[in-house]
């Protein structure tokens, strides 16, 4: 490797503005009211070029707060395991992403684009998932809870799609109801 491949390290200042850049961006997106990038910036304290400069596009910025919560949401998978059933845990894990992914109305529909763009069938989102989805199912199979043919892969797949054409009008119920289908269909049949 040449020194020119070596990552330019981020300054602190630069990495602390990014972190109050995304703060900003969650709590304001998380509003009811319309949000813009100018008004994220000045509630940061940053000019709006600093604000391109780490987020050239609304939709960056979006990725940026889904990748964050993504890294919590896998992270959770192991947590629900250690007070829940595997197949309540799943089901819990699902509620989870079904609700940092749905009650943001301001980047829905820009969420919804970054779910169906190569963001989340790229490798890297993916694989958090899998990994995520994977740990539970393990445990079901042991427990003998969880079907043993189920892949973890198939979970994720299903559930980005079922979140990119649930509809805003069918909202949280018609997302639950679907997740309530999921689980039927991958818990083991009573003996």
């Amino acid at each position: 490797m040449s020194i020119r491949d070596t990552p330019k390290p981020i300054r602190a200042d630069a990495a602390r503005n990014r972190a109050r850049l995304l703060d900003a961006a969650r709590i304001a997106f998380a509003s009811e009211a319309p949000v813009s990038l100018k008004q994220i910036a000045r509630d940061t304290g940053v000019g709006i070029g600093t604000l391109y400069r780490h987020f050239p596009t609304r939709e960056a910025l979006v990725e940026a707060i889904y990748q964050q919560e993504l890294d919590q949401l896998c992270a959770e998978a192991e947590a629900l395991l250690r007070i829940e059933d595997p197949a309540h845990a799943l089901r819990s894990w699902m509620d989870r992403f079904a609700d940092y992914a749905s009650t943001r109305q301001e980047t829905a529909d820009a969420l919804r684009a970054v779910l169906a763009s190569d963001i989340v069938t790229a490798s890297p989102a993916r694989a958090q998932l899998r990994a995520a989805v994977q740990a539970i199912l393990d445990a079901g199979t042991a427990a003998g809870t969880l079907r043993d043919d189920v892949h973890a892969e198939d979970i994720v797949v299903t559930l980005v799609g079922m979140f990119t054409t649930t509809s805003s009008a069918g909202g949280r119920g018609q997302l639950g109801r679907m997740l309530d289908l999921l689980m039927d269909a991958v818990r083991c049949p009573a003996a």
